[in-house]
């Protein structure tokens, strides 16, 4: 083989320092050293005679060639994901192993007890369960399977809505139930609908403490700091806060569950989504917060 011929390492190597901008992001990226991630351009760039990158104080910034090569490289990356959920799309055994994202609040007040359920009826499908507030790509294969809320999923997924999250007003049993102090969320957390209805409300006046997590807020609520709007799937059970009225029928939520097209027909994939949505369903009068319901 030719030294100077690109190899899907190199590719991938120049790809993530374009879409990254640094070596530090990248060399993250890639799960490898900042230090391997310098060699290894050294290297293509000596083998190609060209240089790939601009060093400048912003990062590195691609030359023509550069550009080149990144938009070959994310052609190849979209070709070899697309096989690869090809080939896991041809298993049709119930075994395996299956990589989940969702969000804290979820796996905390509602999945944790469903994957138990899930991993003792079928103990030949191990479980990744990948915890973020941000979205996982399932195109990439950083997750096969999403359970999140949203208004409008993303249209290259399929899936189905498995739910409805209400959410509603709450304090500790332990505050004055005359007290005006708010707990609100933080610019960082982009929870755009609740600070509309806070503002809309008065409440953000009275808010002088934020958190950029739904599990900063609650643990702010339950210790005393002010009144706060949560789900009522983590809220309604804890007898260290109280309900203050009705569900916020403007603030509720579909709960998803989501794959990639390639995947639905994987078995261990789609025993998973059957076992979630069943398991959701039985749990729907605590999603709504329906404290009539046993």
């Amino acid at each position: 083989m030719n030294e100077n011929n690109l190899l899907w390492d190199d590719l991938r190597i120049v790809l993530a320092i374009a879409q990254e901008g640094t070596l530090s992001g990248a060399a993250r990226r890639l799960a490898v050293s900042h230090a391997t991630v310098f060699r290894r351009l050294a290297d293509i760039e000596r083998r190609l005679g060209a240089q790939l990158f601009e060093r400048a104080r912003s990062g590195y910034i691609p030359t023509p060639a550069g550009d080149d090569i990144a938009a070959a490289a994310q052609r190849v990356e979209a070709e070899v994901l697309a096989v690869e959920r090809r080939i896991a799309g041809q298993d049709l055994r119930p075994s395996g192993n299956v990589r989940v994202t969702t969000t804290d609040t979820l796996l905390l007040g509602l999945l944790s007890p469903i994957f138990a359920e899930f991993r003792r009826s079928h103990p030949e499908i191990e479980l990744e369960v990948a915890v973020s507030n941000q979205l996982f790509s399932l195109t990439k294969r950083e997750a096969d399977i999403a359970i999140r809320p949203s208004l409008a999923p993303p249209e290259s997924l399929v899936g189905r809505r498995i739910g409805t999250i209400a959410q509603a007003v709450y304090r500790a049993s332990i505050q004055d139930s005359d007290a005006v102090n708010w707990v609100g969320p933080d610019e960082r957390m982009a929870y755009r609908a609740l600070e509309i209805w806070m503002t809309q409300q008065g409440h953000d006046k009275h808010c002088h403490y934020r958190v950029d997590t739904l599990l900063g807020m609650l643990a702010a609520v339950r210790d005393g700091i002010g009144r706060a709007v949560l789900p009522c799937y983590l809220c309604d059970d804890d007898e260290r806060l109280v309900r203050v009225g009705e569900p916020i029928p403007e603030l509720a939520t579909d709960l998803w569950l989501l794959t990639h097209s390639d995947l639905r027909r994987v078995a261990r994939i789609r025993a998973l989504m059957e076992f979630v949505a069943q398991s959701v369903s039985a749990r729907s009068a605590r999603l709504l917060g329906d404290s009539s319901s046993p």
